[in-house]
């Protein structure tokens, strides 16, 4: 029988119970036994159920208690001890600390509920702070395992990992110990990478560039925020296509700039509306070769004006060229940055769409006067990059990887893009046309006028189905209401499954 708990000398009745109901200890859990047993009494003492001055049970009676093995209550104990929680009186016991801060505990209150911070002026956010939580918001991805159509994936079960982890164990074994240092010379990224994304976009996507114009970033949203707070001062005009990316609106937003929306047409960017907007607006940013998220793309008449503007204005142009590798008839569209004769254009590109996400790999191509600058920039933020996986990555593409398997999806996704055409034409009708652009990752379907898009994504997601309402990406009224569609990572079977529990969800509403 363990020893009982005291308090000043005093005994506090049952004390196997009591403890029982602060520790709850799961053997299958992520966290190790020790783990638990510390978090469970330091919460504890935090919300005073064990208050200063406490004896606990001797470490071998709380191991028998819980069925643990003693050092694993021994462990627990010495980490709440290091840090200050508990304190050991020789020849007497372990003991809550007398002297815990009154600043570190909060009470718990009715329904195990804890304290809730209240707004106060000395705990507000910074108005640029407060419009980045806003915007937060409504880029938030929902939780849980969807069939079929979440958007913004690759098929990442189509990717040879058997290569890339043959190439990745090769770096770790084989390269200099300078390629694990910091190397100040590389802050722009490794220089074999930089060559080789140089030549790779020079090839495939008309871009002029050389590999010093090239800075490696850890994905596509760390561009922007490096654009963005390079370019821009607080309180400078962006336009932004609306609708837009939310990724790219949140960059600028941290920038503390003042965002002009600019409607989107069949043609790309309205310049002319933006003109009337803003004559004088610091930077334009776009997504020309497949507008994020209709779909559209930009014709030659257009980013010929979208040029001249930037010229006149003496503004810049962030091009973002996310998922351009996905023409499924004819050849890509060559970038905007190819026309550019006077250097306004900042080419933003990623790996993340044809990788797998969490590469979190991504590059700039920034004009010859702008390097020096990017690279400071990009210091401030992230002093180095993980050079082994450049190096992989450089050898990926170097050895006609990177291009082989771009071909392979581009015809994988042109099937499952055909499917969904089909089976939404066959099942959904004119319920939800699709607007069909024969490139990319995902589709638009349009809605009845008056649907509410936000809530049938939520009914969607009930069905196991997820599908974004297009209206999340306008700033300002949505004039038409819509559903982003991805098919890139859903499989055949799952498509067909997937618009069969969407027309259940229309047929409900």
């Amino acid at each position: 029988m363990p020893d009982n708990l005291f308090i000043e000398g005093r005994p506090l009745p049952s004390p196997t119970p009591f403890l029982f109901s602060l520790i709850h200890l799961d053997p299958q859990g992520e966290k190790p036994l020790y783990w638990q047993i510390y978090a469970a009494l330091r919460e504890a003492i935090l919300t005073q159920h064990l208050q200063s001055g406490v004896r606990l049970p001797s470490t071998r009676d709380l191991a028998t208690m819980l069925s643990v093995s003693r050092n694993t209550v021994v462990n627990a104990m010495n980490q709440l001890t290091v840090e200050g929680y508990l304190e050991v009186r020789p020849r007497s016991g372990t003991y809550v600390a007398d002297d815990l801060p009154e600043a570190l505990l909060h009470t718990a209150i009715e329904g195990n509920e804890k304290k809730k911070l209240l707004p106060s002026d000395n705990r507000a956010l910074s108005q640029r702070g407060g419009k980045l939580a806003l915007n937060l918001g409504a880029a938030k991805s929902r939780g849980g395992q969807h069939l079929a159509f979440s958007y913004n994936r690759p098929a990442i079960d189509e990717f040879p990992f058997h290569i890339w982890t043959r190439l990745i164990n090769k770096e770790y074994r084989q390269s200099p110990l300078s390629l694990f240092r910091n190397n100040p010379q590389e802050r722009a990224g490794y220089a074999p990478l930089r060559e080789a994304i140089a030549t790779h976009l020079r090839v495939a996507r008309a871009v002029q560039c050389d590999a010093e114009q090239v800075i490696i970033v850890s994905g596509s949203q760390q561009g922007l925020y490096l654009a963005a707070h390079t370019l821009l001062d607080p309180g400078d005009d962006v336009w932004i296509e609306n609708p837009n990316y939310l990724g790219a609106r949140i960059a600028f937003l941290s920038a503390g700039a003042n965002l002009i929306p600019v409607p989107i047409r069949k043609d790309g960017l309205d310049v002319a509306v933006g003109q009337n907007l803003s004559p004088s607006a610091r930077c334009a940013y776009t997504t020309p070769s497949h507008q994020f998220p209709l779909g559209y793309m930009m014709s030659l008449k257009t980013r010929l004006k979208l040029l001249d503007w930037a010229e006149n204005a003496g503004a810049w142009i962030i091009e973002d060229d996310y998922d351009s590798e996905y023409r499924f008839s004819g050849h890509p569209v060559p970038a905007l940055q190819g026309l550019d004769r006077n250097r306004r254009v900042i080419y933003l590109g990623t790996f993340s769409k044809v990788m797998f996400p969490n590469i979190r790999l991504g590059y700039i191509v920034v004009p010859p006067d702008l390097v020096d600058a990017f690279k400071a920039a990009r210091f401030t933020i992230d002093t180095q990059s993980q050079n082994v996986v450049q190096a992989a990555m450089t050898e990926f593409i170097v050895q006609g990887y990177f291009s082989r398997h771009i071909r392979r999806m581009r015809r994988l996704y042109a099937e499952r893009y055909a499917l969904l055409v089909a089976e939404a034409e066959r099942i959904l009708g004119d319920r939800l046309p699709l607007i069909q652009s024969n490139s990319g990752m995902h589709l638009i379907g349009w809605l009845p006028s008056g649907s509410d898009d936000q809530l049938i994504r939520e009914k969607a997601d009930q069905h196991g189905v997820s599908v974004a309402a297009l209206s999340d990406y306008y700033l300002g009224d949505c004039p038409k209401p819509g559903l982003l569609m991805g098919f890139a990572d859903t499989k055949p079977e799952d498509i067909r499954a997937g618009i069969n529990r969407l027309a259940r969800v229309l047929d409900e509403l």
